[in-house]
């Protein structure tokens, strides 16, 4: 007898078609599994046989061959269980063969015949729905899979359930969608008393999407203000919560399959490996920064970090997506993120407080502050400092601009960005973080005096043709929030104020 079914492996977000073939032949009772299988793909026999056991259906005496095509690929993950049990009893007879022919299966069993949830499965259900065919699910994924768009859908909370369904006893309902509830905990801007002008450079980044760093003393309110940011970013459109979501789910971070509309914000240890932050480990798994993609990475205390690690955050700064190479694997995760960070001038943090700053001033600021290289800062376009509060500002009982404030022009000057790509045919771009060559040239068009001012301080301050054009960007933003469909002198003299403050720290 010989039976086969559809599933799928995965390289990073590809997916993989495996065919998956089963053999009951004459010989001595065995359950063999070929085909490049993992440890746990090996195991899945001994799941598969308890949880047949556990519905009364005892395996056949005779040499079960497992075949999963093509041989070459390896094949990871517990998602096998499922497509390997249904396999075997198409084999037995139990279910209709032709009736598994039009679907993929991906799950885990329980040793109660139960399905496991497993990761992956809104690539998976995406992959379905280009190949026409069906998709055989964990009930706990059923609403995740349902986001793909995908209609026929078989999400069972056992594998009885599964099989009185393919005989036509009782069919299991098709999964809906379901969204997870937006968080009432996001913070308010209006808390953080004082730093007007830091609140003012956190709405230039996240109406732009610009990379951003905060530099104060300990206790100055840089973690406040980036802890803030969400709460006046705009929500994911569907297709930025579909990519970021297929990379939660790969990840394992979907929880109850429901999709998230707001913005990822990730703020790793300072102590996280490269891997950690980049992506990697044996099985090529996508780190903080793809986790991160369409929201924000908040590097807390920057100079702490390992140097090759924060050195690895260039190129994905630079293209929006990280390559990961490994013996074994070599995968592609999108990895268009914001990135926000933070700083102390200085080891003891009170550089420039006669008071309180250390003897060896202002040779320890110098050694804390070259652990950031030139060509990592010069891919942030926004650098600030964030002074000490006054007692001051501290007693103000009337509290600031709220968030909600804030985020409303945001969104207003994130309008204006994307029916401006839309007029243009540019369906890439989303932010004006992202121009780049001639839309770029034509988007930032200045008049005479505005490049003549840009001009001359690149020339006085040797900036890069990379820092030259992250100006021009920059200054697009600040027009757009103050509704100007010109880029005029003031908008250039404010760009140019976050770049006089990244030179004036030494960097």
């Amino acid at each position: 007898m010989l039976s086969r079914i559809n599933t799928l492996t995965f390289n990073g977000l590809e997916t993989l078609d495996v065919d998956l073939q089963i053999q009951l032949a004459a010989g001595l009772p065995n359950f063999i599994i070929v085909g490049l299988p993992d440890k746990a793909v090996a195991e899945s026999r001994e799941r598969v046989r308890s949880a047949l056991q556990s519905l009364g259906v005892q395996l056949p005496p005779k040499r079960i061959v497992i075949n999963m095509a093509p041989a070459d690929l390896l094949k990871e993950g517990s998602h096998f269980d499922l497509p390997i049990a249904l396999a075997v009893l198409a084999a037995m007879g139990i279910i209709p063969s032709e009736r598994l022919k039009p679907y993929l299966a991906l799950g885990e069993l329980g040793l109660d015949a139960s399905i496991l949830p497993v990761n992956g499965i809104l690539p998976a259900a995406v992959h379905a729905k280009n190949k026409r065919r069906g998709l055989i699910c964990p009930q706990a994924c059923g609403s995740e899979a349902a986001w793909s768009g995908l209609k026929d859908i078989v999400a069972a909370p056992n594998l009885l359930e599964l099989i009185n369904h393919f005989k036509g006893i009782h069919p299991v309902l098709p999964p809906q969608p379901r969204q997870a509830q937006p968080q009432s905990s996001l913070l308010d801007l209006a808390d953080v008393k004082g730093q007007e002008s830091a609140k003012k450079a956190l709405e230039v980044a996240a109406a732009g999407g610009h990379n951003l760093l905060m530099i104060g003393p300990p206790g100055s309110g840089k973690s406040m203000l980036a802890a803030r940011l969400p709460g006046i970013l705009p929500p994911l459109s569907v297709e930025e919560a579909l990519q970021t979501s297929m990379i939660h789910s790969v990840a394992g971070e979907l929880k109850d399959g429901q999709i998230c509309f707001e913005r990822p914000f990730r703020a790793p240890h300072h102590s996280a490996s490269t891997p950690a932050l980049i992506g990697g480990g044996r099985k090529a798994k996508p780190g903080e920064i793809s986790l991160a993609h369409n929201g924000v990475l908040f590097l807390d205390e920057l100079p702490e970090f390992n140097r090759s690690t924060l050195e690895a955050l260039r190129q994905p700064l630079e293209n929006g997506n990280v390559s990961i190479s490994r013996v074994n694997a070599h995968t592609t995760y999108p990895a268009a993120f914001q990135l926000v960070a933070a700083m102390n001038p200085c080891r003891c943090g009170h550089l420039g407080n006669p008071g309180l700053e250390c003897p060896r001033a202002p040779l320890c600021a110098a050694e804390y502050q070259s652990k950031i290289s030139g060509p990592l800062l010069d891919r942030i376009d926004i650098c600030i400092e964030v002074p000490a509060v006054s007692p001051w500002d501290l007693a103000m009982v009337k509290k600031g601009e709220s968030s909600a404030a804030v985020r409303e022009r945001v969104v207003k000057a994130r309008a204006l960005q994307t029916e401006r790509f839309k007029a243009l045919g540019e369906k890439d771009v989303r932010t004006n973080a992202g121009l780049k060559g001639k839309l770029l040239e034509q988007i930032a068009a200045l008049d005479n005096d505005a490049e003549k001012l840009l001009i001359t301080f690149a020339e006085q301050n040797r900036l890069s043709a990379r820092a030259y054009h992250r100006t021009l960007r920059l200054a697009r933003t600040i027009a757009d929030l103050q509704n100007e469909s010109k880029i005029l002198k003031l908008h250039i003299a404010e760009a140019l104020s976050y770049r006089r403050s990244l030179s004036s720290n030494g960097k």
